[in-house]
């Protein structure tokens, strides 16, 4: 009771300084707060859905054009998370078995499509992956996501008939969909032997950063209206 009396200063310095170290932490708190806020309102994310061309196929996931993507937007201030969903041997029919899975898991503000070219080496109708290709782009349309169309050749030996009928499939569809897509995403790559694996149908790992700088000549300019 005599210290409340002969040492009033003293409390009142204790209560301000509780005070200050209350306000100090509200205001932490605060900026946390807004902190997550502001990366939840900006952070978006990029789906790929692929084959073996976009999963790295025969080397380490890092060395993948798709991860040197993320790399590249983060460089560039961008704040999109990549999530690479591509499969090996893929086909478009296995891609339309998945996609509704991806789209409600990932929720992506951007959908890369890379599919056919297993399609086209195994000799299904053109007409038939083109209904599987809009039908994917449809899904992404539908989920509230962009689209960018990555397109892929077959080998010649395959017939100019077919090798042309396959491949119109993507601009056509581009155009059908109004949507962005990227030319052959191998054309610098493919009559590069020194690019290639043993197969002649993956690119290896010096390829990687090509495609990865291709498609992104084409993803920043959709990254400006996303």
């Amino acid at each position: 009771m005599a210290r409340l009396v002969l040492y009033p200063q003293g409390i009142r310095f204790v209560t301000a300084a509780c005070k200050a170290s209350l306000l100090k932490s509200a205001l932490i708190i605060l900026l946390a707060f807004l902190s997550v806020v502001s990366t939840a309102s900006f952070a978006k994310t990029i789906v790929v859905l692929g084959d073996s061309i976009s999963a790295a196929y025969n080397m380490p996931e890092e060395k993948g054009w798709v991860n040197l993507l993320q790399q590249t937007l983060q460089a560039n201030g961008y704040p999109h998370t990549v999530v690479n969903t591509s499969i090996s041997g893929d086909t478009t029919a296995g891609g339309l078995a998945r996609i509704n899975k991806a789209l409600e898991q990932h929720k992506p503000d951007l959908v890369l499509i890379e599919l056919g070219a297993n399609d086209g080496l195994r000799g299904f109708p053109p007409f038939l992956i083109k209904k599987n290709l809009r039908e994917l782009i449809k899904r992404s349309q539908q989920s509230g996501a962009q689209v960018l169309l990555l397109s892929m050749r077959i080998p010649s030996n395959y017939g100019k008939r077919y090798t042309d009928l396959f491949y119109n499939n993507y601009p056509e569809l581009a155009d059908e969909m109004d949507i962005p897509f990227v030319p052959f995403i191998l054309e610098d790559v493919a009559i590069a032997q020194d690019m290639m694996q043993a197969d002649q149908l993956h690119p290896n790992e010096k390829a990687q950063p090509i495609i990865a700088e291709r498609v992104w000549q084409y993803l920043e300019p959709v990254l400006g209206i996303n």
